[in-house]
């Protein structure tokens, strides 16, 4: 049972910056794809960015390209998401997420994903 413990979440003024981290129990080079999700009150789960590190590929929503960037550690078995340019509109609680295998739904799907974190909240005040 693989588990994910996101951290780094807080109040950021808009167009500040935060790195959130995930910790995760076990390598993440073991995984399919590494994920970060995001939830806002009242709204379903959406995808933000993803990896599949073995093929050195990255996937971005298109709210957030050019803003956020993926990134790992291995030796720490860490993701990290760097946010810039925060927006009032990026408020949400992110979720860290693994596939441990390829489940044929894409690296934007949350049913793609196998194990979750618990999710840390950003919030962006204007």
């Amino acid at each position: 049972q693989v588990q994910l413990v996101e951290s780094g979440g807080g109040l950021v003024q808009a167009g500040g910056s935060l790195r959130l981290s995930c910790a995760a129990s076990e390598r993440t080079s073991n995984s399919y794809y590494m994920g970060w999700f995001r939830q806002a009150p009242g709204k379903e789960r959406e995808f933000v960015a993803a990896a599949r590190w073995r093929v050195g590929s990255t996937y971005y929503a298109d709210s957030v390209k050019g803003r956020f960037t993926i990134s790992r550690d291995n030796a720490k078995n860490a993701v990290y998401l760097q946010m810039n340019l925060l927006k009032p509109e990026d408020t949400a609680v992110y979720y860290c997420a693994e596939a441990s295998s390829y489940n044929g739904l894409g690296p934007s799907s949350v049913g793609e994903y196998d194990y979750w974190g618990q999710g840390t909240q950003v919030t962006v005040s204007s």
